[in-house]
């Protein structure tokens, strides 16, 4: 069995953070590691957050002195992490027991560097709202009109593609490294069925929707360094399936 390094940053979570830990414990894939970076939470919460970690198996926990954003605490554990694949999963998920089995299965069967799956959509309380399903393939441009891979279902292969960190912007440097590991000629591939769940607050999505905007339009001009005319035809395309999604 091949080491999957899991990378969860937390922000002052912990009661969504241990359904998060439980999650990854009972995958019935048991070759992981769990690292969980800690993005200079409330000195509060230290020792419960200390207590928490020290009780699920094969998790290290990481400690950032400053707040800097989920990019720079997946990358911290990026760097950390001595497994084969990396995968990602956020404080406030969860996983299905047979997520990392599953996927595994398909990225050696079918040749993968790059593996997502289905995941659902649900509230704060737990209810299932939606499901967004996994496309087979993902190219270049389809990423950058659409996100279509959920960063809680993501796994790559760093014997393959090498370690790959994620631009340090605040917002969309998930999309930000797919669509890096794409220009590197990662073989990408999704598994349809739901393996993971994607817990949303109770706060206006209409108004998430527009404070991701300018950090879309970063990762078009800054990241990727496209001009103007096919940063705004992109846009347009981001924008149109966004409302698509949520309504």
């Amino acid at each position: 069995m091949q080491l999957v390094s899991v990378i969860t940053p937390h922000f002052n979570n912990l009661n969504c953070l241990k359904e998060t830990l439980e999650s990854v414990a009972r995958q019935t894939y048991t070759c992981y590691e769990h690292i969980v970076i800690d993005d200079c939470s409330s000195k509060l919460n230290d020792r419960e957050l200390q207590s928490l970690v020290g009780s699920f198996p094969n998790t290290i926990l990481i400690r950032l002195s400053v707040n800097s954003g989920a990019a720079t605490a997946r990358n911290a554990g990026i760097k950390q992490a001595k497994g084969r694949f990396i995968a990602f999963v956020d404080a406030d998920d969860l996983w299905d027991p047979l997520k990392l089995e599953k996927q595994l299965e398909v990225m050696n069967s079918d040749n993968l560097d790059l593996c997502y799956s289905s995941y659902h959509v649900v509230s704060s309380k737990g209810k299932t709202l939606r499901l967004r399903q996994a496309p087979n393939q993902v190219s270049y441009h389809s990423l950058l009109k659409c996100n279509e891979i959920g960063c809680l279902t993501a796994i790559y292969d760093t014997q393959r593609l090498g370690k790959v960190f994620m631009p340090e912007i605040r917002k969309r440097q998930d999309l930000a490294l797919w669509l890096k590991l794409v220009r590197l000629g990662a073989k990408s591939g999704g598994v349809s069925e739901p393996l993971a769940y994607y817990r949303i607050g109770d706060s206006s999505l209409s108004s998430n929707k527009c404070k991701v905007l300018p950090y879309q339009w970063a990762v078009y001009r800054k990241c990727e360094r496209l001009n103007v005319i096919r940063s705004v035809y992109y846009f347009i395309f981001y924008a149109w399936n966004g409302l698509i999604h949520h309504y």
